[in-house]
Formats: structure tokens, C-alpha cells, sequence
């Protein structure tokens, strides 16, 4: 840990043969490990972990020669260059003990080695490499290893029973084992028996073993009981179901037990046995049942508990009687989507260590006792979202960390906006009834405030300059409320602000040119005021922006072609309900992450952009990893009504919406090559020419909306493709022909959608189309059924089928069948036919 500022490795240290500790980690060396070190061949430890201050390639030529060497830790040096032959080097060092290699991009893990010589080892430490293959077979031969590390690699497949001949193991980590792309886990199957073995040994000396972030399923087995000296259990982000076996009240030694994330839904008696358990976390899993004081009887070393639900949905309640005294003294008390109520829970009178209160979503109703306050608790965070409470906000609460929290978000909290001691840093407050103004001092009284949401109250009056002073401020959403006045000029303090919600108030007058101080801003929202003017040319400096709504306001002038130009990270521009003029500047375009884009209900126009089908954004599809960049709720116009989607899926929408404009000429073919897009809305504007040809691409379209236009010509085949579709008008257009009846367009039967284009014909128009035969309905059979024109016309043709043979087997009868019986009739008929041949003979012979 000392700096040499990237010089040399040097060479030098090789000649010192007689030196048996060398340890040069974190020393900010340089170049490559110099071949002289394999002379050191009395050498014990050798410890050159974080050695080099730049990743530089070696391999491990040197390294054969250190025949006495115990200990080896080349953590984060790039051995890339040594894939293929690093276990063989490794293998011929018999005296070691252990071995550390994490993080040297190892890419290589053999399966299997003609001889095992490192038998002695102990400590094998392969974390964080980009080993892709299984567990590999000589490892179970290392049967003296008590500690193995495997985490963060590639590892797949199903855990191997083998593990069971490492009968000394006391620490085993196999977590984070995914594909490098896509992060999909690659250890999967069946947990039982993989712990089986490990439980086999009736003394079983495991006592940490790490399994988080893989895809392992099925029940947690009745073995885990048995690994009674296990203290550190961690199943974080697997896919467990069931119920935590009963057994686990046998783990006499377990301080620390993770299961968040999982699918387990059941929580044991037995559970209340764990007299050692310190710290457990059983969050985001479908907890249901009852807890009662008997899962908690015997947990006295509890500090903290976790225990929450995978959605909101409460199907887990607390019944404990009123009066009962936990053995346990709490820090930590996270619980979420479980019912605790209706009261207060009564079982906190005791717990006056506690620093972290979480009852959310806890269907706690009325007030917060006043045996609570008498606690004198020392708080960093208190959280009661999302319930009944009533009465006075708890401003007599203490917070003394640095950075503390406090969250009273959808509750029943009335009277003037409360405010607490300087060290708050978080506060929400949404969803409640507070009324009046933002008190003037506010920003004075809470400086150090990093995210502010006293969003969806009744709060009114203007908005504090005071506000200006929270130079730390990093969220501020104060919308749905009824502040008025203009947005006051504070901004130049505010540098580290990057969501900015002022939306769905009355505030009015322009945006201040002081927003360009705003470089970190990623979400800026002000829709649904009465602010007017030009945009100020200033806010091309906010070039961090993801999300931009001024929509439903009374802004003016040309779109700016700098918002292309200065912001290229646009995701989402909301623009409607304005009064912008002029053309739609075709710089647009260049804005490649832009999925979400309405320029609806303004005065726009001139031409659609030829160059839109250059919008990265609506042809590739999102990953659940681009959901870190949204934040809020917004609107979209989409199915013919206003949808409203949060940040939890606003990375999937994709929608284009130019309608209630002067947009003349027509739609560009290039549109067509936006195949993600989910939402067309080009009504109410003057475009012409014929619907794109190959509109059919869009196959991922749901509302297309191209009423009230002057479009002509048939409706392209094509459409027939966008199977998707639920949501049709091309009403009020000049189109002509038949309209497709297959695929999507049979559920798209409302006439409506169709009227005010008196050329088009078909179904569900009444105007038949010409060369279709309209079928004769069917009488009714006198019991209000009537037949089908199809089975009518079946039963005409059988009968007329049926006259013909009928009539043909009478005459063929009758006049044959009296020749072949009646044999001078048979003469008669056949001299007659013989006297008329010859008769036309010699007519024609004359």
C-alpha cells in the first residue's frame, strides 16, 4: 500500500535468494513481473495483489521456481496470457497452502489434470474470472480446502454432488455465477441434493456458504438442519419455493440468514429457536399465513429483521398479543406489505435501540402512540408510507445521522407542511392532505436536504426563494398541488439537481434562462401550468437530459432545433398541448435513444421529416437494465384515451404522436422502418397521398390513428400484417375499396372507424363492395332459430342432384330396359333404325 508511481518492477529482487515473505500489494508498480523472481526458491509468501497500477499481461514463467512457496496472491493482475497453461504452473508448486487469483481474467478452467500436487491446499480464492464451464472434477480431490471462493464467474449446471468430499470446507462461495452478457444465471437445478451431501457428515464443519444470485429452484430440504455449526447463509436472488423447512430451528450456531428475493411463502415455528440469529432478511419473497410471538419466542440476539413482500399485495399479518414482550433489542426493523394493524404494533414499547423504523404498506391505521415518542429513539430513518395515519405528523422525532430519511407518503396527514432537524436528507411527504404554503424558510431550516417530494397535497402560495439554498439538492418534486406565481430565479446553487417535477400546478410567466445552470438535470417536467414564452435557448446547457414535458402549457415560437443538437440523450420529448408554430426541425431525427415523442395539439406545420425512420429508439428493443433511466409517471394518448404509465415500464413504450396539427404532404415511407413502435397518432392534420405501402412492418403497432386527413387510395395489403392492432380510425380520409376482413381486421368491426370514406366498402360498412353476392338470409324455423344461408343452399343442392338421377334411371328404364325383355320389340326398333340409314344413304348419294 505504498506508491512507486508506475515505475519498474525491478529485477533486482530475484538476487535476494534467501528471502522467504515478500508482499508488494497495492504498491502501484508498472511493467511486468520480471522473470528474476523465479531464482527466489525459498520464497514462502508472495503476495503481489493490486501490485501494478495499470493492468499489464503476464504470464508465468517465473513462477515454477518458487518450489517452497505457501502462499501466492496475484489478485488483479491481468494473467490472460497464461489461460492455458495457468493450472499447470500452479500444479507444480506442491508446498501451497493457499492460492488467490481474483479478478486476473482467466477465462480457461480445465475439467480435469493427469495428477493432483496441490493436495496441501487450503485457501483457493478463483473469484471474479470468466471460467464458462462446470465444476471441475479435480477440485474434489482437494480434500484439506477449507476455504473455496468461486463467485463471479460463469460456472453452470447443476451443483454436483462431489462437493461432499470436501469434509474440512468451513467457508464455501458459489454466488453471482451468470453469463457475463445478459446476466442470466448459470447454475441452476435442484438445491436437495447438493445439501444432502454437505449434510451428510453428521460433523459437518461448514460454517459460511454463499449461494446468492443463481438460478437454483425447488424447496430449501429438511437437511439444511443439519448443518448445525453453518453461521452465515446466504440465498439471495435464487428461485426457492415452499416453506423454510422446519428444521431450522436445529441450526443451533446461525447468526446471519438471507433469503430476500426468492418465491418462499412459508415461515415455521421453529423459526423462534434460532437463539443465535443476529441479522435476518426475508424480503421480496410471497410470505402468507400468520406470524405470531412463537416465530419470534427465542430470537434474543435478533438486531435486525427484514421482512417485506415481492408485490403489495398483504397476504402475511402479524397476531401478536397486545401485551407481549420480545426478548430481542432491535437496530434494524424493515417490514413492507404485511399487515401489522389496524393499531400501532404494541410489541415495540420495549424497543428503544432502534435506528431504522420501516412499517410500510402495514395497513396501520390512526395515530402513532405516544409511547413511541417516550422512547427517545436516535433515528436514521423512518418510514410509514403507505398507510391510514392520522393526527400530527412525528416532527418530535430525533434524527442524528449525517444522512437520515423520513418518508410519511400516502397517509391522512393534515395542517401546514411539517419539517424537521437539519440532518433529514430524504423526505417525502406525497399523497397526503397538507395544506397551505411552503413555509419561506424552508430551505433554510432543512439546507442539507438531497431529495424533496411533498408531491400531491393541497399545498399552495408560491414557491420559497429559500429553496434556492439546498445546494445539495438532487430531487425536487413538488407537483399536483396549487402553487401559482412564476417559477423564481434560484437556480444557479442548484447544481446537483437532476429531477426536477414542477408539474400540475397553476404556476405561470416564462422558464428562467437560469435552468442552463442545471448541467446534471435528467428529468425536467413542468406540464400542466400556465407558463408561456419561448423555451430559453439557455436550457441546451442541460445536454444530461433524459426526459423533457412541458406539455399542456401555453409555450410559443419555433420548436428549437438545439434540443436535437445539445441533447442527445432524449428519451422521452413531450411537447402537446402548446401553441409552437413552424415546421418540425428535421435535426430531431438525430436524436437516436428517442422512444417517446408528442408534438400533438399545437400549430405545427409543413412536411413530416423524411429522415424519421432514423430513429434509433423506435426500431431496437430496451433492456430491463434502461429502467435506471426513467423516473415519475407520464401520460401518453394511446387505444384512443390518456394512459399513464410509471417508470417501471416506461422503457417499453414507444410512441409517435404528431395529431391535432397543419402537417400537409405525406406520410414518408421511411416511417415504416420504425418496427418497435406501439402508438401512431397522426389525425387531425392536412396529410395526403396514400397510407405507406409497407406499413404492414410495424408488427409491434397496437393504436394506429390516422382519422381526419385527406388520405387517398386502397388500404395497402400489408395491414393485414399488424396482427397486434386492437386500436384502428382512418375515419374521415378519402380512402377507397375493400377493407381486409383477416386477421385483426375481423375484431375491428365498429363502422366508425371506417366512416366518412365514401369509397371504402366491405365489412362492417353496410355498402357491399362489387362482385360480392349478398346471401339470402334464411327463413326462421318457428322456433326463433333461423338457418344458415350456407346449410340452405347445401339442402337445394341435394335435392336437385337427387331430381337429376332420379329422372335419368326413369327414362334409361323405360325405354331400354322394355328393349332388352321384349324381343319383338327389340326387332321392330332395330329394323326401323336399319330402313332410315338406308334412306339418308341414298339421299346423300343423289
Amino acid at each position: 500500500m505504498n506508491n512507486f508511481g508506475g515505475t519498474k518492477l525491478p529485477g533486482f529482487i530475484g538476487s535476494l535468494k534467501q528471502l522467504r515473505y515478500l508482499n508488494l500489494s497495492g504498491a502501484s508498480f508498472a511493467g511486468t513481473i520480471p522473470l528474476s523472481l523465479r531464482n527466489l526458491s525459498r520464497l514462502q509468501y508472495l503476495d503481489l495483489s493490486n501490485c501494478f497500477a495499470e493492468s499489464s499481461q503476464n504470464d508465468l514463467l517465473w513462477l515454477p521456481g518458487l518450489s517452497s512457496l505457501r502462499y501466492l496472491n496475484l489478485g488483479a493482475i491481468d494473467l490472460s496470457k497464461a489461460a492455458d497453461h495457468w493450472l499447470r504452473t500452479i500444479n507444480s508448486l506442491p508446498s501451497l497452502t493457499q492460492l488467490h487469483l481474483p479478478n486476473c481474467l482467466l477465462s480457461k478452467l480445465p475439467l480435469s489434470l493427469p495428477f493432483i500436487n496441490i493436495t496441501s491446499l487450503e485457501v483457493l480464492d478463483l473469484s471474479n474470472n470468466n471460467f464458462n464451464s462446470t465444476s471441475p472434477w479435480w477440485l474434489f480431490n482437494l480434500t484439506h480446502l477449507v476455504h473455496l471462493d468461486l463467485n463471479s464467474n460463469s460456472l453452470g449446471g447443476e451443483l454436483p454432488d462431489e462437493f461432499a468430499n470436501l469434509a474440512s470446507l468451513q467457508n464455501l462461495d458459489l454466488s453471482l455465477n451468470s453469463y457475463l452478457e445478459g446476466g442470466l444465471p448459470r447454475i441452476t437445478g435442484e438445491i436437495t441434493d447438493f445439501i444432502n451431501g454437505l449434510a451428510r457428515c453428521n460433523d459437518s464443519k461448514l460454517e459460511n456458504l454463499d449461494l446468492a444470485n443463481n438460478g437454483l429452484s425447488g424447496n430449501l430440504p429438511d437437511s439444511l438442519g443439519n448443518l448445525k455449526n453453518l453461521r452465515y447463509l446466504q440465498f439471495l436472488r435464487n428461485s426457492f419455493q415452499g416453506s423454510i423447512p422446519r428444521t431450522i430451528g436445529n441450526m443451533s450456531s446461525l447468526k446471519e440468514f438471507y433469503v430476500p428475493y426468492n418465491r418462499l411463502s412459508g415461515i415455521p415455528e421453529s423459526f423462534g429457536q434460532l437463539s443465535t440469529l443476529v441479522a435476518v432478511d426475508l424480503s421480496e419473497n410471497l410470505w402468507e399465513g400468520v406470524v405470531t410471538e412463537r416465530h419470534l419466542a427465542n430470537l434474543s440476539s435478533l438486531t435486525d429483521l427484514a421482512l417485506n413482500k415481492l408485490s403489495p399485495n398483504i397476504s402475511l399479518a402479524f397476531n401478536i398479543a397486545p401485551g407481549w414482550i420480545p426478548p430481542f433489542k432491535l437496530r434494524y426493523l424493515y417490514i413492507r406489505s404485511c399487515q401489522l394493524g389496524p393499531e400501532f404494533p404494541t410489541w415495540l414499547r420495549n424497543q428503544n435501540d432502534l435506528k431504522t423504523v420501516v412499517l410500510n404498506n402495514a395497513k396501520i391505521s390512526g395515530t402513532i402512540p405516544d409511547w413511541f415518542f417516550q422512547l427517545n429513539l436516535q433515528l436514521d430513518e423512518l418510514d410509514v408510507a403507505y398507510n391510514q395515519l392520522t393526527g400530527k405528523p412525528p416532527t418530535s422525532l430525533t434524527f442524528i445521522d449525517d444522512q437520515s430519511n423520513v418518508d410519511l407518503s400516502s397517509n391522512f396527514y393534515e395542517g401546514p407542511l411539517p419539517m424537521w432537524s437539519s440532518n433529514v436528507t430524504t423526505l417525502y411527504l406525497r399523497g397526503n392532505r397538507f395544506s397551505g404554503p411552503i413555509p419561506g424558510n424552508f430551505g433554510e431550516l432543512m439546507p442539507y436536504l438531497t431529495d424533496l417530494d411533498i408531491s400531491r397535497n393541497a399545498l399552495n402560495g408560491t414557491i420559497p426563494l429559500s429553496i434556492g439554498n439546498m445546494a445539495i439538492l438532487t430531487t425536487l418534486v413538488i407537483s399536483n398541488n396549487y402553487l401559482s406565481g412564476e417559477i423564481p430565479r434560484f437556480w444557479s446553487n442548484l447544481s446537483l439537481l437532476y429531477i426536477l417535477d414542477m408539474s400540475n400546478n397553476s404556476l405561470s410567466g416564462p422558464i428562467p434562462s437560469e435552468v442552463g445552470f442545471l448541467s446534471s438535470l435528467m428529468f425536467f417536467i413542468l406540464s400542466n401550468n400556465n407558463l408561456s414564452g419561448k423555451l430559453p435557448s439557455s436550457l441546451r446547457n442541460c445536454s444530461s437530459l433524459h426526459s423533457l414535458d412541458l406539455g399542456e402549457n401555453n409555450f410559443s415560437g419555433n420548436i428549437p432545433a438545439w434540443i436535437a443538437e445539445s441533447i442527445p440523450p432524449l428519451l422521452i420529448l413531450r411537447l402537446r398541448s402548446n401553441s409552437f408554430t413552424g415546421k418540425i426541425p428535421p435535426q430531431i431525427c438525430h436524436l437516436s435513444n428517442l422512444h417517446i415523442i408528442d408534438l400533438s395539439n399545437n400549430s405545427l406545420s409543413g412536411l413530416i421529416p423524411w429522415c424519421i425512420g432514423n430513429l434509433t429508439g423506435l426500431k431496437v428493443e430496451l433492456t430491463d437494465a434502461d429502467t435506471e433511466k426513467y423516473e415519475g409517471r407520464l401520460t401518453v394518448v394511446a387505444k384512443g384515451r390518456f394512459v399513464q404509465y410509471d417508470q417501471s415500464i416506461l422503457y417499453l413504450v414507444n410512441s409517435l404522436d404528431l395529431s391535432h396539427n397543419r402537417l400537409s404532404g405525406e406520410i414518408p415511407e421511411a416511417l415504416t422502418r420504425l418496427v418497435r413502435l406501439w402508438t401512431l397518432n397522426l389525425s387531425m392534420n392536412h396529410l395526403t397521398g396514400r397510407i405507406p405501402f409497407n406499413i404492414g412492418n410495424l408488427g409491434w403497432l397496437e393504436t394506429l390513428d390516422l382519422s381526419n386527413n385527406s388520405l387517398s387510395g386502397l388500404l395497402p395489403p400489408s395491414m393485414t400484417a399488424l396482427t397486434k392492432l386492437n386500436h384502428l380510425n382512418l375515419s374521415y380520409n378519402d380512402l377507397s375499396g375493400k377493407i381486409p376482413t383477416a386477421n385483426q381486421f375481423l375484431t375491428l368491426n365498429d363502422p366508425s372507424i371506417y366512416e366518412g370514406n365514401d369509397g371504402l366498402c366491405g365489412i362492417p360498412l353496410p355498402v357491399s363492395c362489387p362482385g360480392d353476392e349478398k346471401q339470402p338470409q334464411s327463413p326462421d324455423d318457428g322456433s326463433g332459430n333461423s338457418k344458415s344461408e350456407d346449410g340452405g343452399d347445401d339442402l337445394e343442392h341435394i335435392w336437385f342432384f337427387l331430381s337429376i338421377g332420379l329422372g335419368f334411371s326413369v327414362g334409361f328404364w323405360a325405354v331400354c330396359g322394355t328393349l332388352i325383355l321384349k324381343k319383338s320389340w327389340r326387332d321392330a326398333y332395330f329394323g326401323y333404325v336399319d330402313r332410315m340409314k338406308n334412306k339418308l344413304i341414298a339421299l346423300v348419294a343423289r
